[in-house]
């Protein structure tokens, strides 16, 4: 199988890595010499690619045809309408270069407001999805056999929740845990590859939902990082995002069900 990775961040790399190892052949943009250099060692045919250049190149020295493309070049809340804009743009100027069987954007599921609500992928008020997420999801859907994949909080390898409240005051620890290990996404990639799927958007978030206050606690525990200085229950947004629609669809049991167990 002829894979390509765009935009290959944490979470590419180790899908990139992953499927090498099974003995596909992987492509995969970056932005930096050094990483270009860190896949080239991994056997993976890496190129240096920017999706927001202004003047984006008119010619990439890649095949024409892939099996899977998995696109995580992200729309962050950061950047503005136009950057995303021209981001997108660029980036649909490079799919119309190409052929693919199957593609998968990521996305998040930050997506849904903070409410005190279960969200599955039935809710489509636009007026409370995050514009910029939306903007970025509906115009990759535009492309030919694409799916969207909201991944909840990621963690694993050296992303461990209580490095990030080391020390400090944490404000969301009665809020549920909408996380998911990168274990478990890159097997669902992994699924993917090979499947056609029912629907278009699927929530990729592990299926159990403990209190981020507890989850800090255990991984401070597993990991030995510091504590909070003090849990203050100022946002405590019941907010839940539920992830059954693709573990049924795809018959998966989760390796990490459990961010207690991340």
């Amino acid at each position: 199988m002829r894979i390509l990775i765009l935009g290959c961040g944490w979470l590419g790399e180790s899908f990139a890595v992953y499927m090498k190892h099974q003995d596909h052949e992987v492509w995969a943009s970056t932005t930096t010499y050094e990483k270009y250099h860190r896949l080239k060692a991994e056997g993976i045919f890496s190129f240096m690619l920017d999706f927001d250049g202004e003047s984006f190149p008119e010619k990439v020295d890649i095949p024409i045809q892939f099996d899977f493309v998995l696109n995580s070049i992200p729309a962050s809340q950061k950047n503005s309408v136009e950057m995303l804009y021209n981001r997108f743009s660029n980036i649909k100027q490079f799919f119309s270069r190409i052929s693919w069987q199957a593609h998968v954007f990521l996305s998040s599921t930050g997506i849904y407001p903070s409410k005190d609500v279960v969200f599955d992928e039935s809710f489509t008020n636009r007026a409370e999805l995050a514009p910029k997420l939306l903007m970025a999801e509906e115009s990759m859907l535009e492309l030919a056999n694409t799916i969207v994949y909201r991944l909840g909080g990621l963690f694993g390898k050296n992303r461990v929740f209580a490095k990030y409240f080391s020390e400090r005051i944490c404000t969301t620890g009665e809020q549920p845990a909408n996380f998911v290990h990168i274990e478990d996404v890159v097997a669902l990639l992994e699924a993917t590859t090979n499947r056609t799927l029912k629907h278009t958007i699927y929530n990729v978030v592990a299926p159990l939902h403990p209190k981020k206050k507890d989850v800090i606690l255990a991984s401070a525990k597993k990991y030995g990082y510091a504590l909070p200085l003090a849990f203050e229950a100022a946002e405590t947004t019941q907010k839940i995002v539920s992830g059954e629609l693709l573990q049924e669809e795809l018959d998966y049991q989760f390796v990490l069900p459990d961010p207690l167990q991340f």
